[in-house]
């Protein structure tokens, strides 16, 4: 039976270089959990969400999905969201999207993959919703890359019109939620412009980041 050496390999390599470089530092790992951030990213393997900012085990919260998705029926995202709000206090959100994502490539060209174009459908709606100022850009990859943009911004839209943001906002929580976006080309981030303390804000930055104005609570599911 094949139990891929190769990895465990990598691992006990991992591990002592760790322990090399910070003595003591599993010990601390396990005593405590207090990250400052969430980060709800791709799923794509290509997207590692510690190394992209430089941060060790313990430091990132992270959910993971296919095109980094908020939606209000998916109760994994969801509770990832309250637990790190609630539970682990922390003080940003990051909704973090790639350029070249599978998913809203093949939703922009209206590819079937199978099951996935279920989960897919919001972004293939976003589509449809922004096709006038998306076919005014110059070309297929430059459309394909504003498309990411919008549904980053959107989905932080959509975490900050949570309850479970509204409540800790009511509460007076410091939080805030982010949108940004990361390039496979050279491995750096940008800023969309979104940086939401309050749903007044997050509604204000989203109407003029998108530049459409502001999208109805139910008009993209």
């Amino acid at each position: 039976m094949n139990k891929l050496p190769e990895l465990f390999a990598k691992n006990r390599t991992w591990a002592s270089g760790m322990v090399a470089a910070r003595p003591g530092f599993f010990s601390e790992l396990v005593a405590q959990q207090e990250p400052r951030y969430l980060w709800i990213g791709c799923s794509d393997s290509r997207v590692p969400a510690n190394e992209i900012v430089g941060l060790p085990p313990g430091e990132l919260f992270v959910h993971r999905n296919v095109a980094n998705l908020v939606m209000h029926n998916d109760f994994s995202c969801l509770s990832v969201l309250q637990y790190a709000v609630d539970v682990l206090g922390v003080e940003h959100i990051i909704v973090c999207g790639h350029y070249g994502c599978s998913g809203v490539n093949a939703a922009w060209e209206d590819r079937q993959l199978g099951l996935v174009d279920n989960w897919l459908r919001p972004i293939r709606d976003l589509a449809l919703l922004y096709r006038e100022p998306l076919l005014r850009l110059p070309d297929d990859a430059r459309r394909r890359d504003r498309l990411c943009e919008l549904n980053v911004l959107y989905q932080a839209l959509r975490v900050c019109r949570t309850t479970i943001v509204r409540q800790a906002w009511e509460r007076g929580k410091e939080l805030s939620v982010h949108a940004w976006v990361y390039a496979l080309t050279d491995g750096l981030l940008r800023d969309l412009g979104f940086c939401a303390s309050d749903l007044a804000g997050a509604e204000a930055d989203f109407g003029r980041v998108a530049g459409v104005g502001t999208l109805g609570a139910e008009s993209v599911e």
